[in-house]
């Protein structure tokens, strides 16, 4: 038996392609929902719209300081693990959920594989590199998406028979969910849009939102290329994001904040946007992927394969560097290559796994 566990929206779309395959090979699974930062309730537009079944437990740990959420999640996870016995665990990214998910499994003998192992930015200061770091190294099964994660796993001393680079999951998710959103309504139709004629910005880290100085050099960046280029900005807002906006009294002029979308109508917006930017990480490989530049409002990355190939670059968090970075890259062609694999990222992993159970 595999034991999904996940608990944000990336990870419920990054696993996608990994429940379809356990689906369709008829591998015995369950789904294990932490509810990191919203319920299950909340998230269930997300399975409904991937087409994929409910999770079969749900822990509804919600926000907390780390150390709480942490605790919530291992706590929610030992007890549900000890009830199902699963072979293997897997934990997808560098979430809380996934460091405790795995730390849980681990110390009940729970073999775990991890997937998009090897990420580092190199950064200590973010929690994620933390939660990257420690689930890495108590991981059985190392599932990297590329050569550059698989050096940084043996640059640390991890067993290279532990790893496997399969490409990453966010290809299989974007090509098949591509698919479900031609079936679904046309977003950029109601939010009366032209394709290529808008740009697109996610912004929800720690670091950024947290920080009423960059924060505010954030908008005033994003007002500047309004103003600029005379295009729409659509910005989904993030509710931590609109929450540290009301809460620091920043003033907004100029851009298109909505609330936000469901992956589908995301994924429509994203693939039509002339250019993208984010401080997300999943978002600098889906913009990779589909062929559109990306602007990444950080100051460093844990995808540096965007970086190499030309599909992204770090503006950081200054209005100005913001506004120059659009500048540059805002008349891009497209054409590079993805980095990220062809798109069996999922079958690979389930493969692995189904062959761990047998061992």
């Amino acid at each position: 038996m595999i034991g999904v566990i996940l608990g944000t929206r990336p990870e419920i779309i990054k696993m996608s392609p990994v429940i379809r395959e356990c689906e369709r090979r008829g591998i015995d699974y369950f789904i294990l929902h932490t509810g990191q930062h919203y319920s299950y309730e909340m998230d269930r537009l997300f399975f409904e719209e991937l087409e994929l079944p409910d999770p079969n437990y749900s822990l509804d740990v919600g926000s907390g300081t780390h150390a709480s959420q942490t605790a919530k999640v291992m706590t929610g996870v030992e007890d549900v693990l000890l009830k199902e016995s699963p072979d293997i665990v897997l934990v997808q990214g560098d979430t809380n959920t996934v460091m405790a998910g795995a730390l849980a499994a681990s110390k009940l003998h729970v073999r775990v594989g991890h997937i998009e192992a090897g990420l580092r930015s190199f950064n200590r200061w973010m929690p994620e590199e933390i939660n990257r770091v420690l689930t890495d190294h108590i991981s059985d099964y190392l599932f990297a998406p590329t050569e550059t994660a698989r050096e940084n796993l043996l640059a640390e001393g991890i067993s290279n028979q532990k790893i496997c680079v399969t490409g990453n999951t966010v290809v299989d998710a974007i090509y098949q969910n591509l698919d479900i959103a031609k079936k679904k309504g046309n977003v950029l139709n109601d939010l009366d849009l032209e394709p290529r004629e808008y740009f697109l910005v996610t912004a929800h880290r720690q670091e950024n939102v947290d920080n009423r100085t960059r924060l505010k050099e954030i908008l005033r960046g994003l007002e500047g290329v309004q103003k600029e280029f005379s295009l729409p900005v659509v910005f989904p807002v993030h509710p931590r994001t609109e929450k540290r906006i009301k809460e620091l009294g920043i003033g907004v002029d100029g851009l298109n904040l909505t609330k936000p979308f469901g992956f589908l109508e995301f994924l429509q917006l994203e693939s039509q946007a002339r250019l993208v930017l984010t401080d997300s990480g999943g978002v600098q490989e889906e913009t990779c992927v589909l062929g559109v530049p990306c602007a990444t409002m950080r100051y460093d990355t844990e995808r540096p394969e965007t970086l190499n190939v030309g599909s992204n670059i770090l503006v950081g968090a200054d209005s100005g560097k913001i506004l120059e970075g659009v500048r540059s890259i805002a008349a891009w062609k497209t054409g590079w290559e993805n980095p990220y694999g062809d798109g069996i990222a999922g079958k690979m992993i389930v493969m692995v796994c189904a062959a761990a159970r047998s061992q």
